[in-house]
């Protein structure tokens, strides 16, 4: 089944994509939530219409998240955690533990955006994530968890 996106929908695609779902998922949840619509002739000349005027928009953002990605690569992340025996962590770092230390330094992104391989790390190390910031702007940042100083 083919359906039009309305909203982000996360492991499957942004706002005014096109993409083809299974019959169940698309009728019994996307399209009664209000995620999706369904990709008939009439909803996609609609849809060409709008993406169309919303190229120039579209142009300014991508030009804004790749400077904003630019701007994270260049930064030096540490992320402080306490640590056990042979440098294991007590409990995990994860994607919002590594929006926090990128807000610390002054860009602020949704925790959504920020993907880390296993969903979270529990050793000390240097590690990478994937961030999106927009369907044309993804790339990896790395980061290190390194060991919190003791009081």
């Amino acid at each position: 089944m083919e359906i039009i996106l309305k909203k982000d929908v996360e492991n499957l695609g942004f706002k005014d994509d096109i993409v083809v779902v299974k019959n169940g998922y698309g009728r019994n949840y996307l399209i009664p939530k209000g995620f999706a619509i369904l990709a008939t002739d009439s909803a996609k000349k609609v849809l060409a219409e709008n993406l169309r005027q919303q190229a120039f928009k579209e142009s300014k953002l991508v030009k804004d998240a790749t400077a904003t990605l630019n701007k994270i690569k260049a930064m030096e992340l540490k992320i402080a955690a306490k640590v056990g025996q042979k440098d294991k962590l007590f409990g995990s770092v994860n994607n919002q533990d590594v929006v926090k230390a990128i807000a610390a330094l002054e860009v602020h992104i949704e925790p959504k955006n920020v993907k880390i391989p296993g969903k979270n790390v529990k050793r000390l190390g240097k590690y990478t994530a994937t961030v999106r910031l927009h369907r044309k702007v993804i790339d990896q940042i790395s980061f290190e968890v390194i060991p919190a100083l003791s009081k």
